[in-house]
């Protein structure tokens, strides 16, 4: 033996008995540590830029320390910035801290955290199925006003602002002039940086002509009312706290101008959530913020009665959002106190602030009145769309749209929250944006859009992986190995519990958990660790099944895509896509329950079989493209080049005629119980015939 290797052995450290399982520990989402709630934050260099020198300045380093602003933490959180009420002796350095940036240095640092917002108000119209088909006239005419004004149009849209960016949230009172009462709230929440969503998005839904004092290269008319936003930002960013802020600031404030004590609850704000899981976790923050203040955030429920308005039913396209609400004002049947109470047995008016509510459950309360009548809700002055997306997806969108048209006041604005927004969703929203302010005769309000990063991009905090398995029982032995992990594993973080599985339909789900079920031994809790969640449960069931997800209790969360959207689980570990997602948003969605709030350690893994293999090639695009916004290279990501040129690239149209696996199978399988059924009747038959020729004719009594 070589005697170097023998003295080499004492030296070397062994790989394998590293103590690498406390470490994987402490960054696993579920360890506890504090998170980094920013995802984004380059450095910015001032190469090339002239420093400017404040008149003002005592000392050259207070000059240097204003002017160059790449040295400059503004986010890094210090104390006096989360004080809810300032002193008299903290005052000097108050001061400083509202002052208002410059336009320029408010573009570094939006552009060093990747944060984009665009004017999408006056964009290009995109043609509906029905304009695709109009005469080669119309088209003819079309295409030479665009030519001739295409120029002039372009600089009227889709222009870039850089409005001031939150940096701390003791700037909510300070600066924006928030109630003391829920600057508190928010800073009992141990809310102390802000995000990228929140740090872009609170001042311009708080003060957008504060914001916006400093921008001198882009006018933005018609901010005194508000304006209209739409935010696009990854998952678990802090979207929810990013629109109740704004709120419930909204409520106290139009209650103060109106004189209106606690008491008089007026429903002012509207929150719509796909699904109810969604619904209660909005209420439950917006509860924890509304401490103090007097503002009822309430779950829209079966048997809810609200303060609403009959109308005559105006004829019109749902999905357009016609008929006129005006004309439906007019021709408003006032109610006594009397015929309210005397509806639905009596039952009081519900004291509401802000209402969060599903689709369907409102509009069966808006549609529920007399014949040929709705009810609209005059009093609501903001409309929230949290996952937009999906809301104003065909699916929903008649729902939601009758919603919208329920929501008469002139001055209602909108604001819509997603992880992914196609370009189809942003022109339904902006047509009928136009729409209402025409038939209202209301100045139009700008519509500005806020980019979080790459758009309809995974987060890039955790770690991605595709799994073949060739068949569909080999999912199910990987998701097993996944369960009773080895020290000989293939390379890549661990997968530990808590995580969720997904998969496309309630039956795979429940088979799934029939499978899983006994495969954790009783030491460990044995089948009470493994549960399974879908929408043909009650509602009680799903709340008892995520209040033990949420306790811990359960480590293996067997859902469908119900869970794909919005629920934020702080601790899970990750995220199991069993069944391949058929789109890239529902993979972003899917991955996004996971690494929440910046928590890194996350991982999720995605199964596909030979048949899955025309879906992988939109959920390779999406990993690539979160690894290269977090500058992982091709040898440390989780999906190679090689892969990525293989793997072929259907069209959407394709695409939905293609059916995976199971789904293939399954049909076989009822066509070959059909046929099995069809045969036995045929012998069964044909057993009949050929015992009654045996047994020939009855000859009597005799016989």
């Amino acid at each position: 033996m070589d005697i170097l290797k023998v003295l080499s052995r004492g030296i070397k450290h062994n790989q394998k008995n590293k103590p690498q399982a406390a470490g994987t520990l402490t960054q696993l989402p579920s360890a506890g540590a504090l998170p980094r709630p920013q995802l984004f934050h380059d450095p910015v260099s001032a190469r090339g830029k002239k420093r400017k020198r404040r008149p003002d300045a005592q000392n050259d380093e207070q000059a240097v320390e204003d002017d160059d602003v790449s040295d400059v933490d503004y986010f890094a959180p210090k104390e006096p910035a989360v004080e809810p009420v300032p002193d008299t002796d903290q005052a000097p350095p108050k001061k400083r801290k509202i002052r208002l940036l410059d336009e320029d240095e408010c573009r570094q640092i939006l552009r060093s955290h990747r944060l984009k917002f665009t004017i999408l108000s006056g964009s290009p119209k995109v043609e509906d199925k029905e304009d695709e088909q109009a005469s080669k006239k119309n088209k003819r005419r079309k295409e030479a006003e665009r030519n001739m004004g295409e120029k002039e149009k372009k600089d009227d849209y889709r222009k870039q602002i850089f409005p001031q960016p939150l940096n701390s949230f003791g700037e909510l009172q300070h600066i924006y002039d928030v109630s003391p009462q829920l600057a508190a709230n928010v800073s009992a929440q141990g809310f102390r940086v802000p995000t990228e969503v929140q740090m872009g998005s609170l001042p311009l839904l708080l003060r957008p002509v504060t914001a916006l004092k400093k921008s001198k290269s882009v006018e933005v008319p018609g901010l005194e009312n508000g304006a209209h936003f739409l935010a696009v930002a990854p998952t678990g960013s802090g979207k929810t706290i990013t629109f109740l802020i704004p709120a419930i600031d909204g409520v106290l404030r139009r209650r103060a101008e109106l004189g209106r004590d606690k008491d008089g609850h007026v429903l002012e704000v509207v929150v719509v959530a796909p699904t109810r899981e969604l619904a209660s976790q909005i209420v439950n923050e917006g509860r924890k913020l509304a401490i103090g203040t007097g503002v009822r955030v309430v779950l829209m429920k079966r048997g809810l009665r609200l303060a609403a308005e009959e109308v005559k039913q105006v004829k019109g396209n749902d999905d357009e959002g016609s008929g006129s609400e005006k004309e439906s004002e007019d021709d408003a049947s006032e109610e006594s106190e009397d015929d309210k109470a005397g509806k639905d047995g009596g039952k009081p008016l519900a004291r509401v602030d802000i209402l969060v509510t599903t689709p369907k459950t409102l509009l069966n309360f808006l549609s529920g009145g007399k014949p040929g009548t709705r009810q609209i809700l005059p009093t609501v002055r903001s409309l929230v769309l949290d996952e937009a997306d999906v809301l104003l997806d065909p699916i929903f969108r008649k729902q939601t749209m009758g919603i919208w048209r329920a929501c008469t006041h002139p001055e209602v604005s909108l604001t819509c929250w997603s992880a992914t927004m196609a370009s189809n969703i942003e022109s339904l929203i902006t047509k009928q944006l136009d729409k209402r302010s025409k038939r209202a005769g209301t100045t139009p309000r700008p519509v500005i859009r806020l980019v979080v990063g790459l758009k309809d991009a995974a987060v890039p905090n955790i770690t991605h992986k595709l799994i073949y398995t060739a068949t569909e029982p080999g999912k199910l032995l990987a998701l097993r190995q996944l369960l009773h992990p080895v020290s000989s594993a293939d390379s890549g973080p661990p997968l530990r519990p808590p995580f969720l599985v997904f998969t496309q339909t309630i039956e795979r789900a429940q088979a799934l958990h029939d499978e899983l079920k006994y495969d954790i031994p009783l030491e460990a809790g044995g089948s009470v660790r493994v549960a399974v969640l879908h929408s043909s449960m009650t509602d009680r069931d799903r709340s008892k099944i995520m209040a033990r997800f949420r306790a811990g209790e359960v480590w293996v969360l067997i859902t469908t895509d119900v869970l794909a959207r919005g629920v934020d689980f702080a601790g899970v570990n990750g995220v199991v896509n069993y069944d391949v997602p058929t789109s890239a948003a529902g993979y972003v969605h899917r991955a996004g329950r996971t690494g929440r709030a910046g928590r890194e350690g996350g991982v999720a893994v995605t199964f596909y079989t030979k048949d899955d293999i025309p879906f992988v090639k939109s959920v390779a695009n999406v990993i690539a493209a979160s690894e290269k916004q977090a500058g992982k290279t091709e040898e440390g990501g989780g999906v190679q080049k090689w892969l990525l040129d293989a793997l072929p690239k259907v069209a959407k149209e394709d695409k939905r005629k293609l059916k995976s696996s199971w789904e293939r199978r399954r049909e076989h399988n009822r066509a070959q119980a059909i046929e099995a059924s069809k045969r036995r009747k045929r012998q069964r038959r044909e057993e009949g015939e050929e015992k009654v020729e045996e047994e020939g004719e009855w000859g009597g009594l005799e016989d």
